[in-house]
């Protein structure tokens, strides 16, 4: 399912290109996201869905600051860190933009206390599963997962299996198999499982699907997308700080410690409404500092990285892995599976237009990854650059003139120089469209000609923090008034719940289980090339659910979570 269809172009008699093009102000959406109004569904949830949260960092955080109220009813949360529970509750104090993306638990339902919140909160720290056994008691009907990518498939079926509908953030799994088994186990179960593409609820982006659709591109034939990120080592928004006990010779742990005397000398200084900010950072940067878990007690590992002599050049220790989970293969999925599986979804969204809103395979990826950058600290590759082909209309692998008939995407993600940011670009025989930062639309009419339409997102759109995700909100302007349009974290939440409270065939999250496996496969399969160095053929059997291929050629097995 892509985001926009021929049978929701309209609500409330207002078009989509309506809605962009002038006319409807933020009154006419006030009270949640935009998606009641836009995407077709309502505000009808009688009760708000009953939900718990696994997972309660970075992301988690995010998508805990997305929810509306009446909505989503949050009634336990589970993470394994102390400073994940603080963070949940208290928000995100490390700066502006951190605390509108993650403002907590608190402030998201009014509560003047942690005391008062947890009231109406149940904290488990000791792993998911203890949330999961205790979620008939608490009364939960469903969980938002956000926790490292590869316990995505254990927490998600271990859900599944107790009755609950689940939305995870993206990918969908560490590996195809892993989808597969939770496309499976959804399906056995007859639950409702969701991915966090949010692009497939970014206004944005189905107002530009839409154009594509009208034929205002022409026929497209080149994509190129990026995300280009300054970090540098020593500098660096994947390797967070680590707690002074758990690695005291760490310079971002030392680094920790000087930014918490700091913080405490201007909370001595401040006067007035100052004096609540710097009081939150400084016990922020406490709870961060005196962060313990027993990570080894988790599955974390703990692992030496030897060079070729078999000298120990970096010594990681099990805490390690978990706080920067993002930094390894075994936890993680490097830049194509965090950044390049956003884009690469959009692409897709982008060429399915050209299909009537079928969402299409990929023919074949040529990719490469290197590491010029950062030491050896890690896993994951500094840059990836690919180039993926998909089927334009009319493509027939068996005709001589159509098998060329391809739409080539030219996708690449870096560290070290953040020139351009991130956004795609979509080339069409009739003009370009422009995509920025998720918050500014525009498009050029003809091969090169001046800019004919533009939104724009304000000051308060996304900026990239320590996981590139900023602000939820930004502001699209139009001819006529100021609508509120979010990055789509919101409206992914929205119709989450509402699908689920209103169960039919046909009401599904935009990214089900087969959408969020191909956007998988396309991701999981570039890093494959990557590392391969090879160009790959996708195989059509791999984005079949019920096939057992799969590109890493381990084929799913569900009895192996059989308790």
């Amino acid at each position: 399912m892509v985001p926009n269809s021929r049978s929701d172009r309209a609500s409330a008699g207002i078009s989509r290109r309506n809605f962009l093009a002038g006319g409807v102000t933020a009154a006419a959406v006030a009270g949640g996201g935009l998606g009641a109004f836009y995407y077709g569904y309502n505000k009808a949830l009688g009760a708000p869905l009953r939900v718990g949260v696994i997972g309660t960092g970075d992301e988690g955080s995010v998508l805990m600051g997305a929810i509306t109220p009446s909505f989503i009813e949050v009634r336990s949360i589970a993470d394994i860190r102390p400073y994940n529970v603080w963070r949940a509750f208290h928000g995100d104090h490390s700066s502006e933009a951190a605390l509108a993306a993650r403002p907590g638990l608190m402030a998201k339902y009014g509560w003047k206390t942690e005391d008062e919140a947890r009231g109406h909160v149940n904290v488990y720290t000791n792993g998911y599963q203890e949330l999961i056994d205790h979620a008939k008691a608490d009364g939960l009907e469903a969980v938002i997962v956000a926790v490292p990518l590869h316990l995505h498939a254990p927490v998600a079926i271990a859900a599944m299996k107790a009755g609950l509908h689940v939305i995870t953030e993206k990918l969908m799994g560490h590996s195809v198999h892993e989808c597969k088994e939770m496309a499976r186990v959804a399906r056995l179960q007859d639950r409702i499982l969701a991915t966090g593409h949010q692009r497939h609820y970014n206004i944005l982006y189905a107002n530009a699907m839409d154009s594509i659709q009208r034929g205002v591109l022409g026929e497209l034939h080149y994509i190129r997308a990026q995300w280009y990120r300054g970090n540098l080592p020593g500098k660096d928004s994947w390797q967070q700080p680590m707690p002074p006990a758990a690695k005291p010779h760490d310079p971002l742990a030392k680094d920790l410690e000087k930014r918490l005397k700091a913080a405490r000398l201007q909370l001595a200084a401040a006067r007035g409404a100052a004096i609540d900010t710097w009081r939150l950072r400084v016990r922020q940067l406490e709870a961060q500092l005196a962060d313990k878990v027993q990570a080894e007690k988790f599955g974390y590992q703990s692992r030496q990285l030897k060079d070729a002599a078999g000298k120990v050049i970096y010594d990681r220790p099990a805490i390690e892995e978990l706080i920067r989970w993002r930094l390894w293969d075994r936890t993680g999925g490097g830049l194509m599976a965090e950044l390049g599986s956003h884009q690469l979804d959009a692409a897709s969204i982008f060429i399915s237009a050209m299909h009537g809103g079928e969402k299409q395979m990929p023919l074949n990826v040529a990719a490469a990854a290197d590491r010029p950058l950062f030491p050896a600290d890690r896993d994951v590759e500094d840059h990836v650059y690919c180039i993926i082909e998909f089927p334009a209309p009319g493509y027939d692998p068996k005709d001589p003139l159509a098998k060329q008939k391809k739409i080539g995407v030219q996708y690449a993600s870096i560290n070290g120089n953040g020139f351009e940011g991130y956004g795609e670009i979509v080339f069409g025989t009739k003009g370009t469209l422009i995509l920025e930062r998720e918050q500014e639309l525009s498009i050029l009419k003809g091969p090169s000609g001046p800019s004919s339409v533009k939104v724009s997102g304000g000051a308060g759109g996304p900026t990239l923090d320590t996981q590139a995700s900023g602000a939820v909100v930004a502001a699209a302007k139009t001819k006529r008034g100021t609508a509120k349009v979010s990055r789509g974290y919101t409206e992914e939440l929205e119709h989450w719940a509402w699908c689920i409270r209103h169960p039919a065939p046909e009401n599904q999250p935009r990214c089900p289980p087969k959408v969020a496996l191909a956007d998988a496969i396309i991701a999981l399969t570039t890093n494959i090339a990557a590392h391969q160095g090879e160009r790959i053929e996708f195989k059509k059997e791999w984005f079949d659910i019920d096939n057992d291929a799969t590109p890493e050629g381990i084929a799913p097995d569900i009895k192996r979570y059989q308790t």
